[in-house]
């Protein structure tokens, strides 16, 4: 048996499990025969010094839910946001087995064998890369030249209800507001450049979740734009705009090409880490 722990603590109002689920995570948790909610408290000193954004958006009652594997005494528990989860505390082949997001993370290297027992071939193991998070890092005057580096056929836009609208519609995009209930969700807590073509947006870089003082930006371009510089000037764009609203632009990379362009923006790589994404 599993425990789904709700968004938020104890002094709280109870919220539904959908809160801040997204529609498809919503079915998916439901359709699975999850118990109950509970206070999501117990299971927070397990991801302690976990320097992860999405970590913290679930923590702080933002987005996502967390399961654990005992209701009163957990022992290990995984954290669900978007396309990942996180598993901290005993590792353990039954809590494995319900890995509720594509993209399985642990926190340390003693949940690895079990995992890969568990999971097999049916998941690749590869490296994503943490970039530090330094507030002060950024040249705000170089930001504001790549920013206004792009050709005029170009327009760097804000997410309007129109922008969200379209790149919600598209798979290279979807996942710049994927993890927001609709356009209100997105208006209140969310934030988004796109460079727009010929009315359309072809690049862009937006908050994938947010947390309490920043988000976790989200950067793409359709296929057939790359190399033109797009992700750059969106990128800078919004980080400029969060650094203008006191928030703070956390990165985390996928590959090295990513890297390469958030060193470009500023930051520095921390450490390579290990993931399992299911096949």
């Amino acid at each position: 048996m599993t425990f789904v722990y709700r968004i938020g603590y104890p002094n709280e109002t109870a919220r539904p499990l959908s809160c801040h689920m997204p529609k498809n995570r919503q079915r998916s948790a439901q359709g699975k025969g999850f118990q109950r909610m509970l206070d999501i408290c117990r299971i927070a000193p397990f991801f302690s010094e976990w320097d992860e954004t999405l970590i913290w958006s679930c923590l702080q009652g933002c987005m996502g839910y967390a399961i654990a594997d005992d209701e009163e005494n957990p022992s290990a528990a995984q954290i669900v946001v978007g396309d990942f989860c996180f598993y901290a505390g005993t590792p353990d082949g039954g809590l494995i087995a319900k890995a509720a997001a594509p993209i399985i993370t642990p926190k340390d290297e003693k949940w690895n064998p079990f995992i890969e027992a568990v999971w097999g071939d049916r998941v690749e193991k590869t490296c994503r890369y943490a970039m530090k998070k330094q507030p002060d890092a950024f040249d705000t005057e170089r930001l504001t030249q790549y920013a206004e580096s792009l050709g005029k056929e170009y327009e760097l836009k804000m997410f309007d209800e129109g922008i969200y609208g379209l790149v919600a519609l598209e798979n290279w995009s979807k996942d710049f507001c994927s993890q927001f209930i609709d356009y209100s969700d997105y208006y209140k807590r969310g934030l988004g450049v796109a460079a727009i073509y010929q009315g359309k947006p072809v690049s862009g870089a937006s908050s994938y979740t947010v947390y309490h003082g920043g988000i976790e930006i989200e950067i793409d371009t359709k296929s057939e734009f790359r190399g033109k510089g797009l992700a750059t000037a969106c990128g800078a764009r919004l980080i400029l705009e969060c650094l203008s609203r006191g928030l703070y632009p956390s990165w985390d990379a996928h590959d090295l090409r990513s890297v390469a362009l958030a060193e470009k923006l500023g930051y520095q790589m921390d450490r390579p880490y290990t993931v399992y994404i299911k096949k």
